[in-house]
């Protein structure tokens, strides 16, 4: 079971990849068991909540199961887990090595119970690959993260920034089934990707876009967007324009206070540089509300900000306090009601604001992924969701389509050819 981000699931599809070739029966469904594998998150306090939680959940299924915890919430604090009738803890680091457990719990109903919690490392940890048999394929190309952002408490768990090595990567998009039509490069910071040393994320595109897969980036900082980064993307064959841009607030104070890297100006001209070189692109973002002592006044001018930027989509998160944190230590907390009415005008806003997007998208190519009733379900290049009702289409396909109106979380379209 996996909480959180796209790199957790990577992980978690690299331990069902080694499991399987071990000869374990494996499933990411929660259904009966006998062992079960939680791959917790620690972004928010919810999600080490839901972390804790999951236990609960599996043993509906199986009360006898054996259970085993890894990742950022067993890395941030492992005593609440412990007394919980788990079977073993590991955190971040070494997390392959979960396969070596479930194969000696395998073996052995009377395994100790234990706890360890790895050093996190200086390097890559090479010892992943997910192999997915998925429509779409997530590649996990960098950890860590050197920001230290003062909300956050991610660099603390997964460490500092470390690339994987570019023949890793090539490798493992070479091995995928040539059905697979998508890869996403995913990491905790993509946009410091770097080789010996040097950014090297658009060089890493350039060499991938021979597979003839579409390519897509999963949320990278502001900070890598300039006129040559542009450039080389606008170069590429199979490069999807979706751009997920981590705003996190529109005022400049609550940004200096955050320690983003970025004023509202800088941002706001790296939204421009990119139309111009990916007029149709969709630009989304996160933003965060109800960061400690945020003003109305602040809180406005990220509205604002946020119409003038013109989004996509927003992806909306009240401010989570994390021990550890600078945030935590420094500034004084707002009340749950503020955080939850801020954030109901900012969801609003970003459904507003995905509906004017796609009015504005007449064509699209749609990847087909999944049928839902009597629909086929895809996204276009530029991450709007489509529902085509067709029977001249197939799961795995790739179909020019007309965009029709808003429906549901995306929109209905029609296959031209």
């Amino acid at each position: 079971m996996t909480l959180g981000c796209k790199v957790n699931k990577y992980e978690s599809d690299s331990i069902i990849y080694k499991l399987n070739l071990k000869g374990f029966e494996t499933t990411d469904k929660l259904e009966f068991a006998d062992i079960y594998l939680i791959n917790t998150c620690a972004v928010t306090q919810e999600a080490e909540k839901k972390s804790r939680q999951m236990i609960a959940r599996c043993r509906k299924f199986n009360k006898n199961a054996k259970i085993v915890i890894m990742g950022c919430a067993s890395q941030n604090n492992f005593q609440q887990f412990v007394g919980r009738n788990v079977d073993y803890i590991i955190g971040v680091a070494n997390k392959i090595h979960a396969c070596d457990i479930i194969e000696n719990i395998a073996k052995s109903d009377k395994l100790k119970v234990a706890n360890e919690i790895f050093d996190l490392p200086s390097y890559y940890e090479d010892d992943m690959h997910a192999f997915t048999t998925r429509v779409r394929a997530y590649i996990k190309i960098q950890d860590g993260c050197n920001n230290f952002c003062t909300y956050c408490i991610i660099p603390y768990l997964r460490g500092r920034s470390r690339s994987r090595e570019i023949f890793s990567i090539i490798n493992e998009v070479s091995s995928l089934d040539d059905e697979i039509k998508e890869i996403v490069l995913t990491g905790i910071d993509v946009a410091d990707y770097k080789i010996d040393g040097k950014p090297s994320l658009a060089l890493l595109l350039k060499e991938l876009d021979t597979f003839q897969k579409r390519l897509r980036l999963s949320s990278f900082e502001e900070g890598i967007i300039d006129e040559e980064f542009l450039k080389s993307l606008a170069s590429l064959d199979n490069f999807c324009p979706h751009f997920h841009l981590s705003l996190q607030s529109g005022s400049d104070s609550v940004l200096k206070r955050m320690n983003r890297h970025y004023t509202t100006s800088q941002f706001l001209n790296s939204i421009n540089l990119i139309r111009k070189y990916f007029p149709s692109s969709a630009i989304t973002t996160d933003v965060i509300v109800g960061f400690p002592e945020e003003t109305e006044e602040e809180f406005n001018e990220t509205v604002e900000f946020i119409k003038k930027a013109n989004f996509a989509r927003l992806h909306v998160f009240k401010y989570s306090n994390r021990t550890g944190t600078v945030a935590s230590k420094m500034f004084k907390d707002l009340s749950p009601q503020i955080k939850e009415n801020r954030s109901q005008i900012l969801l609003k806003l970003s459904e507003e604001l995905h509906r004017k997007f796609i009015s504005q998208n007449k064509e699209g190519k749609v990847l087909i992924e999944e049928k839902e009733g009597e629909y086929y379900v895809g996204y276009t290049e530029n991450y709007i969701k489509c529902y085509i009702k067709s029977d001249k289409v197939g799961i795995n396909q790739i179909v020019k389509v007309k965009i029709k109106k808003s429906y549901l979380d995306g929109a209905e379209a029609k296959v031209i050819k």
